[in-house]
């Protein structure tokens, strides 16, 4: 990580049902939009399911990992520098920083003021509330919703049009061949090159 940017991780055992901890990828993609929109940042898109993107680039990304009833949330965010496109996978989001697209310089230390607060304050909306409210405040702030995206996962990659995520996170996927529901996957903004689709883009 350049010396500047921002890397973190969060460990506590949150409680409550497994499936439940996956749906912190959201609060803390709600949070970090929270925290950088109090900044004055504009153009901040959510994309699915742990990406934050300032003006379509990449700023941050998120990771969840689970060992027992522990969780770990890691969040990297390109404050001052961003990996050069040598650095990404071919038809990824290109990387942006923070400093070279707003001109604003903000520190590590003033990120996490920032961030612990309304993390907190999310962490606490899905613990009281469920996930609903967090569900309608991530949907309001996503990247290409009612748009054209390709879906990579495990066993194929899929084109189709991003239509919802449902009540457990999973994004919904309108295809040719109906609407797909997929709990895991690389999302793309166009097709990935050198794979064929198993499905063709619905319009």
């Amino acid at each position: 990580m350049p010396e500047g940017n921002f890397a973190a991780s969060l460990t506590w055992r949150p409680g409550g049902a497994p499936a439940m901890h996956a749906l912190r990828s959201f609060t803390a993609s709600l949070a970090l939009h929270d925290a950088l929109s109090g900044m004055g940042v504009a153009g901040l898109t959510l994309k699915w399911p742990n990406d934050v993107l300032l003006e379509g680039g990449k700023l941050a990304g998120i990771l969840l990992e689970g060992s027992g009833d522990r969780l770990i949330l890691g969040i990297g965010i390109n404050l001052v520098a961003a990996p050069g496109a040598a650095e990404v996978e071919p038809g990824a989001v290109r990387p942006v920083s923070l400093l070279e697209a707003t001109g604003l310089r903000v520190t590590p230390e003033a990120m996490l003021d920032a961030l612990a607060p309304a993390f907190a304050a999310r962490e606490a909306e899905l613990v009281t509330w469920g996930f609903a409210p967090i569900r309608r405040a991530w949907l309001h702030r996503a990247a290409r919703l009612g748009e054209g995206v390709t879906a990579r996962t495990m066993r194929e990659t899929l084109q189709g049009t991003f239509e919802d995520v449902d009540e457990d996170g999973q994004l919904v996927l309108r295809t040719a061949e109906g609407p797909r529901r997929i709990p895991a996957a690389d999302i793309f903004f166009g097709p990935v090159p050198g794979e064929e689709t198993e499905a063709a883009l619905c319009s």
